[in-house]
């Protein structure tokens, strides 16, 4: 090869070189993000409500083979308080790229709606993985009050005027909205009555203090089983596939309400999609694999559509459903 030949060849060998490292260095972050391995490291699930309820025992129903599917360990980590606010808040702030969290419904929809000074923004600071598991609110009643039908206890509590009494877990929980709703749609004027947790409540209906409560099936299951209780009705418009022989809203009167209970994986709004996706379809399978499954429904609790887009659509629905109750009441928790 001459010279001038073999002094070109190199200047277009070295031309293309360039031409290969510039694009190299100029493909976008986000594409060299996603070639990245993750997770690196174990995976915090934060749980804002204490050992034995409900978010917790499905996070640590998770947690074994979602560790497997990842790769890495998955820690299930308490932080309860202020009605899981406390753990929700854990979650948005985040961002070590290995946080998420189980919330219930409440620190994602009413929330916002009841604490003027929430610390994080529900609409922004989240990412929505997927639902876990939903269950309708049992309307019930101490088996000693009901002597007929349905109807004819409405009929009863409307008698009764303000001398009847409802139990919730609280100011802006699901049943005391849930409750209320009830009382506008039914004509009746029940008062609420607050307590500490649902096994309370039901102690308070054996001995006359309350008359009625709206809790999820998992908390009343023992006392309706036992004849103690009886299922008025479910807080959704058409009966639950879980309860079957318990009417629905519909069929007592009231129209337009589907109240459930859920649980939902979130992740920090600063989580990549990349991992929002990954996680999505590995909770997904567990959530559907049928011991899972099977061990949820007989907790009380039904496999949901697990999308993104299904949790996205449900915290939206439900804080529409709840706002204009919670204006109308004027409720305020600071």
């Amino acid at each position: 090869m001459r010279p001038s030949i073999k002094k070109a060849s190199h200047a277009i060998a070295r031309m293309l070189a360039v031409v290969a490292l510039s694009a190299t260095t100029l493909a976008p972050v986000e594409s060299l993000a996603q070639a990245e391995p993750w997770p690196v490291r174990p995976i915090r699930l934060i749980c804002g409500y204490t050992p034995g309820t409900s978010p917790d025992m499905q996070a640590r129903l998770i947690a074994g083979p979602l560790s497997k599917a990842l790769g890495q360990p998955v820690i299930v980590e308490n932080k309860p308080g202020a009605g899981g606010n406390i753990g929700a808040d854990a979650v948005a702030k985040a961002r070590d790229g290995h946080t998420i969290g189980i919330i219930g419904n409440g620190p994602l929809t009413t929330a916002k709606l009841l604490y003027s000074k929430l610390p994080y923004d529900p609409t922004k600071d989240f990412k929505p993985i997927t639902l876990v598991g939903t269950a309708p609110y049992v309307w019930v009643a101490a088996k000693s009050a009901v002597t007929g039908s349905t109807a004819e206890y409405i009929k009863t509590l409307r008698a009764a005027g303000d001398k009847a009494f409802y139990g919730s877990i609280g100011v802006g929980s699901g049943g005391n909205l849930g409750m209320e709703i009830i009382n506008q749609q039914l004509g009746l004027k029940m008062v609420h009555v607050p307590f500490p947790g649902g096994p309370q409540i039901l102690t308070a209906m054996l001995t006359g203090d309350v008359q009625t409560t709206l809790l999820v099936w998992s908390t009343v299951a023992s006392m309706v089983e036992s004849g103690k209780m009886v299922a008025m009705a479910v807080s959704t418009e058409q009966r639950s596939p879980l309860l079957p022989d318990v009417p629905g809203l519909r069929e007592i009167g009231v129209t337009g309400v589907n109240l459930e209970g859920w649980n939902a994986i979130m992740g920090p709004a600063s989580m990549p999609e990349a991992h929002q996706a990954r996680l999505n379809a590995e909770i997904a399978k567990i959530l559907h694999s049928p011991e899972i499954a099977r061990q949820l429904r007989m907790t009380g609790w039904a496999v949901p559509d697990t999308s993104i887009k299904a949790l996205s659509e449900r915290i939206q629905s439900d804080t529409a459903t709840y706002a204009t109750l919670i204006k109308t009441k004027g409720y305020k928790l600071d």
